[in-house]
C-alpha cells in the first residue's frame, strides 16, 4: 500500500490497466478469500488515487500502451 500512496499518475495508470483482477491468481487456494480482500483493497486505492489525479485520458493511454512490460 505504501507503493500505491507514493506512485505517480503514470504508475497508477499501468497498475489500473495491467494488474490482474483481485484474487484471480489465487483461485482454488485455501487463502483465496483473505488474498482477494487484500488485493481488492489495494486496487480500490489505486483507482481512488488515479481518479484524483485525473484518471485515464488519451495522452496517458498512449504513453503506457497496451502491452504489459
Amino acid at each position: 500500500m505504501e507503493d500505491v500512496e507514493s506512485a505517480d499518475r503514470v504508475q497508477l495508470a499501468k497498475w489500473f490497466r495491467f494488474l490482474p483482477s483481485a484474487g484471480s491468481e489465487h483461485t482454488g487456494s485455501k487463502d483465496f478469500s483473505k488474498l482477494y480482500k487484500h488485493e481488492r483493497l489495494i486496487m480500490q486505492r489505486i483507482i481512488e488515487r488515479f481518479d484524483e489525479q485525473g484518471g485515464m485520458d488519451s495522452m496517458i493511454s498512449k504513453q503506457i500502451g497496451w502491452e504489459r512490460r
